[in-house]
């Protein structure tokens, strides 16, 4: 920093009543530089939050993170930590980072497939270390309604709706109203879900749905989040009814059909045989997702299977996954699974030529084509379990019940 001038004007004193005669001299004396400084703000870290995206890599994360850090990538891809951390990313839940104004990474929080878990990741030197620790978050109760003027997503902002919670809101009525050509002006709807919180009292994402409720052209739509006695979590209409298939089409989120359920001339045994399954192609390390509700019957290796896993589900029907990189680290065998949850990883174990998910759909024990047989609906809950179902939800009912006055509780 440069020395300061500093000028100052010296005068005679004068009596009072007396004349003034006065005269002035200028006194200029320069002065050393502040012995302080100020760190310039350009030179610290900054926190850098969003969301993962459906179909986020660690690169387009990075970049909207303002991430430029081969040593931070290089750990995420070769780390067997960082490797299970990206194949658990979570779409719509929140990601943040500490990152020098260069693009160095100084930590790192990603979001997982269950629950509240998180993978942190810290800078030590040159290197990089994951941090155990997971942060105690609180569940706090959230009201939100609005009227559509032109969209639906328009709407929900206007409300002061987080985007997860809108997608979760097309998903749950995506059965019951088509969002691209049943929506009007003047449509309603109304959602109480869950935000979770660090103790600090920072938004740390967002949990579940609780209830929602949606009217489309006067007719309302209902949903409440119930678990059964077994433990499972759902979401059925009022009177018990799931607004669900019984089974997914696609155990897959972003695949294709490499192989149908026909004969075919296999690339290994170089003969014709049938195909009793159909083969979705997919990069190596995607979640695979269990198809329906069910129990783990087998989970281990098989032999042209490679790595599988079989589900038993209701009316006799299993399901079986095969060829997989590797198995969800808290699945067993007799493990309670619900529809959605993450089983495993796309690979090319046994016999496969390249990285994809050979899947059948068996009922009493029989091969069937999963792409064309008519699924199982849902069942509705039993005259026993819809007791328990109206006093368990009754709380998420009337929570609804106050974002419309007009309506009455049962």
């Amino acid at each position: 920093m440069s020395a300061l001038s500093l000028t100052v004007v010296a005068a005679t004193a004068v009596a009072p009543n007396q004349p003034a005669n006065l005269s002035a001299q200028p006194i200029s004396e320069t002065l050393g530089a502040p012995q302080f400084s100020i760190a310039a703000a350009s030179d610290l870290p900054f926190v850098q939050e969003d969301r993962v995206k459906r179909g986020d890599t660690l690169e387009t994360i990075f970049q909207r993170l303002g991430i430029d850090d081969a040593d931070a990538i290089r750990y995420m891809r070769t780390s067997d930590e960082g490797r299970q951390a990206l194949r658990q990313l979570r779409a719509g839940k929140p990601v943040s980072a500490t990152v020098t104004p260069d693009g160095r990474l100084i930590s790192l929080t990603l979001p997982q497939t269950r629950g509240e878990d998180t993978f942190s990741l810290e800078r030590s030197g040159d290197t990089f270390k994951t941090v155990d620790a997971q942060p105690t978050l609180t569940s706090i109760v959230e009201m939100r309604a609005g009227t559509i003027r032109h969209s639906l997503f328009g709407a929900t902002e206007a409300a002061g709706l987080p985007d997860a919670v809108a997608t979760r809101l097309a998903e749950l009525f995506g059965t019951e109203i088509d969002f691209r050509t049943d929506l009007r002006t003047g449509d309603r709807f109304s959602v109480v879900y869950e935000t979770l919180v660090q103790s600090d009292g920072r938004a740390q994402g967002i949990g579940r749905v609780l209830a929602a409720e949606f009217v489309n052209q006067g007719r309302k739509h209902t949903v409440v989040l119930y678990r059964d006695k077994d433990g499972r979590e759902d979401y059925y209409s009022e009177d018990g009814r799931s607004l669900k298939q019984a089974f997914l089409r696609f155990p897959l989120e972003f695949t294709r059909v490499t192989s149908g359920f026909s004969q075919r001339f296999h690339p290994i045994l170089k003969k014709w045989r049938q195909h009793k399954g159909v083969d979705f192609g997919a990069p190596s390390g995607s979640a695979i997702k269990a198809t329906s509700n069910g129990t783990v019957d087998f989970i281990g290796t098989k032999g042209g299977y490679g790595n599988v896993v079989i589900l038993r589900h209701r009316d006799k029907i299993t399901t079986l996954y095969a060829h997989m990189s590797g198995f969800n680290k808290s699945l067993r065998k007799g493990a309670a699974v619900s529809q959605g949850d993450i089983i495993g990883y796309v690979g090319q174990t046994g016999w496969a030529t390249g990285p994809h998910l050979h899947y059948e759909f068996r009922v009493n024990d029989t091969a069937k084509d999963p792409m064309s047989i008519a699924l199982p609906t849902a069942k509705p809950l039993t005259r026993s379990e819809l007791a328990r179902f109206t006093a368990e939800t009754e709380g998420y009912r009337k929570r609804i019940a106050l974002l419309d006055p007009d309506r009455t509780i049962n």
